[in-house]
């Protein structure tokens, strides 16, 4: 399993935020996912005119990262922009990690402004009840 390195993986997300599309929040966010066999994959939040449409950026990488047949990952890094505090992220997005990771998997937040003071969180702190039907979590 590659350790993941937390100023590594928000850096990915803060680059990812480059691609970003968020023409009605103007809040955008970048998310790096690390598997544990050291693939990084990225994303973004892609907002729509129909709000409900809207994907954030941790499911945009976690999607990137299915897709490419990845489904163990080490830990998450998101970093959003303009942002004075750290961007948690939705319940959606916090339901979709719980699909593929424990209660102990590494979440780090970081706003764009000061990413160097990042937040270190577990998924257990963010969805401390879980909804796991097949027992993961």
């Amino acid at each position: 399993m590659s350790r993941p390195d937390p100023n590594e993986l928000v850096a990915a997300a803060q680059a990812a935020i480059e691609n970003a599309h968020a023409p009605y929040s103007e809040y955008r966010v970048g998310a790096a996912l690390l598997t544990v066999d050291g693939e990084l994959f990225t994303g973004c939040n892609v907002e729509n005119a129909s709000y409900g449409l809207t994907i954030c950026a941790e499911r945009s990488a976690i999607a990137a990262a299915v897709s490419a047949g990845k489904r163990d990952f080490a830990a998450l890094a998101i970093a959003a922009a303009p942002a004075t505090s750290p961007p948690y992220p939705c319940g959606a997005c916090r339901q979709v990690l719980a699909e593929f990771a424990g209660p102990d998997f590494p979440v780090y937040v970081a706003s764009a402004a000061a990413p160097e003071g990042f937040e270190q969180l577990t998924l257990g702190d963010l969805l401390p009840k879980v909804f796991a039907e097949r027992g993961i979590g």
